[in-house]
């Protein structure tokens, strides 16, 4: 397996370190409720140098793959946005940044190898960066323990310097609370996490990452969206840009549109259900004895005491409100659509 620049960090620290997209990452290292709580109330340090930092220098090329506003993003600003197949299925969600002399893309973990192929098979250029360090700083505090952040909105980019480490950060994240993401070259990872621990920050793994993220209702790739799943469907409709969709100027813009303007068969939904039994991913959904859809993730949820989940129901069963069961172990599991997110964001703007 592939390790990341802060491994020998993580070991040192005494991490449970597991499988993840080819990677061996913590889970955890003092436990994934604490770890979670800590991001909800302090600051929380992840280690996602797994995924993948690249360069894109020409943006009207690379505007032709995703349905975003590219072009249109101003310099120091970054976007979340989707590559596309023909399809309208979802390839990969990333994030992109205009740094004023070029584009800088973060891709899944899973699907950084897979993009790239698909990128240059469209004929633009993209410079890969695997190399480097990513760290996430996030929580309430977090801006504290970075103060070199602190002149940032919510989804801006700068390259900045860090104790001497130059850096580009991005204020952002996964969790649904204010953070950074930052990146910096690879042989210096070790010491920007030392230096953000010995501000206060807490190490926090995988498990609390999913945990908290879920909460978030953000999707996770390979769980809650994939190859097969338009945006529409998924709820992202809001990474489709008005101006570009009326161009209908990218890949997959005919079947986006086309979802747009007929609906979808399913829907992403959030699902909370009674009890604290919770349910994983692939549980079936049923109404009655009518199936009427699948769990793509599941979890306990530290900060509501419940359990939560997520997953595709028929279009006529996603409104809120609407009872259901999740069958686990052969039994159902009560449970209702809920709107997202579960815990409401706590982004500065």
């Amino acid at each position: 397996m592939l390790k990341t620049p802060l491994d020998g960090l993580h070991r040192r620290l005494g991490a449970r370190m597991v499988e993840f997209a080819g990677y061996e990452m913590p889970l955890q290292y003092a436990g994934i409720i604490a770890e979670h709580n800590a991001c909800r109330t302090g600051a929380a340090l992840f280690d996602v140098s797994h995924m993948g930092q690249v360069e894109i220098a020409d943006a009207r090329a690379f505007e032709r793959l995703v349905p975003g506003d590219i072009t249109g993003l101003k310099a120091g600003r970054q976007r979340y946005t989707l590559l596309l197949n023909e399809a309208g299925g979802i390839i990969d969600d990333l994030m992109v940044a205009n740094l004023g002399t070029r584009l800088q893309a973060v891709l899944n973990a899973g699907r950084k190898q897979v993009d790239v192929a698909h990128i240059q098979a469209q004929g633009v250029e993209v410079v890969t960066h695997f190399e480097r360090a990513l760290l996430a700083l996030q929580g309430p505090k977090a801006v504290t323990l970075l103060p070199e952040g602190a002149a940032l909105k919510f989804m801006d980019a700068a390259e900045l310097t860090i104790e001497g480490i130059p850096c580009v950060v991005t204020r952002s994240g996964y969790t649904g609370e204010d953070g950074f993401e930052i990146g910096c070259p690879g042989d210096a990872g070790e010491h920007l996490a030392e230096i953000l621990l010995a501000r206060g920050a807490v190490p926090a793994g995988l498990g609390a990452r999913d945990s908290l993220r879920l909460e978030a209702g953000l999707p996770l790739y390979g769980n809650d969206i994939g190859e097969t799943i338009t945006p529409v469907a998924a709820g992202l409709n809001f990474a489709l840009s008005k101006k570009r969709l009326a161009a209908a100027d990218f890949l997959g813009a005919g079947p986006v549109n086309a979802a747009l303007a007929n609906g979808t068969a399913e829907k992403l939904v959030g699902i909370r259900l009674e009890g604290r039994a919770p349910a994983r991913a692939h549980a079936e959904i049923r109404v009655g004895a009518e199936r009427v859809g699948e769990v793509t993730s599941g979890v306990f949820s530290p900060t509501l005491n419940a359990p939560i989940a997520l997953g595709y129901v028929r279009a006529d069963f996603a409104t809120p409100g609407t009872a259901i069961d999740l069958i686990v172990r052969d039994k159902p599991l009560p449970g209702s659509v809920v709107a997202l997110p579960f815990v409401p964001h706590n982004y500065v703007r």
